[in-house]
């Protein structure tokens, strides 16, 4: 039995997700995955197992409150307390349109998920980890976040909002012991591309051990 606390992504895909699950687990954290796609979810484990890494998914839309908060207390009950959360849900691609082309519903979308599903996360796991006084919550975001284009308004609105969340949970909770921290990764992300998933797991891994910064942006 690992003497760590588990590490769960709320939000889990192939990529950045994967990469942080083979890294954290690597460092011996039992692993949680979260996701709509119950396949996808099953691709991931049997990778992480082959590995030799503990794994437990739970499928769940993270935009849904009741269902997000059930996964999560069903990886705690499977896995042990959970030490390490990695917020990182992909926005739908539909959602990211010109400023003027922007609507209503595509902005509540986003906020949707980028906003109000990582709070529904924390409230679900920070009283936890506040009384064990022990956690990390990290966050990724696109270069929207610190470079917004008229392009593609969706993802700079609420990617500032999350950020600024973010921000705020780092100031409340570093006395409890508890560390928020963010990753905004600025250009692609992807095997060959700018960014390689790995190397944004390092930078994860990093900010969870030094707790050093609620920031880092990768250009």
């Amino acid at each position: 039995m690992s003497c760590r606390g588990a590490f769960v992504v709320v939000g889990a895909g192939p990529g950045l997700g994967a990469a942080a699950a083979r890294r954290f687990g690597s460092e011996g954290h039992p692993v949680g995955l979260i996701a709509r796609n119950a396949e996808r979810l099953d691709r991931m484990s049997a990778d992480l197992a082959s590995r030799g890494l503990p794994t437990a998914t739970e499928t769940a839309d993270v935009t849904d409150e009741q269902a997000l908060t059930a996964a999560l207390g069903a990886l705690r009950q499977r896995l042990g307390p959970i030490e390490v959360a990695l917020f990182s849900p992909r926005p739908n691609l539909t959602w990211i349109k010109p400023v003027l082309d922007t609507e209503p519903k595509d902005l509540a979308s986003a906020l949707s998920l980028s906003v109000l599903a990582a709070a529904s996360a924390v409230r679900a796991l920070v009283p936890d980890m506040r009384r064990r006084r022990r956690g990390t919550l990290l966050f990724t975001t696109g270069g929207a976040a610190v470079e917004p284009h008229r392009d593609r308004a969706v993802s700079a609105i609420a990617y500032a909002a999350e950020s600024a969340y973010v921000r705020m949970l780092h100031e409340a909770l570093t006395d409890d012991g508890v560390h928020a921290a963010q990753v905004t990764v600025v250009g692609p992300i992807g095997p060959g591309a700018r960014h390689e998933p790995d190397e944004v797991a390092r930078h994860l891994w990093r900010l969870h051990t030094t707790r050093d910064r609620p920031l880092l942006v990768m250009r």
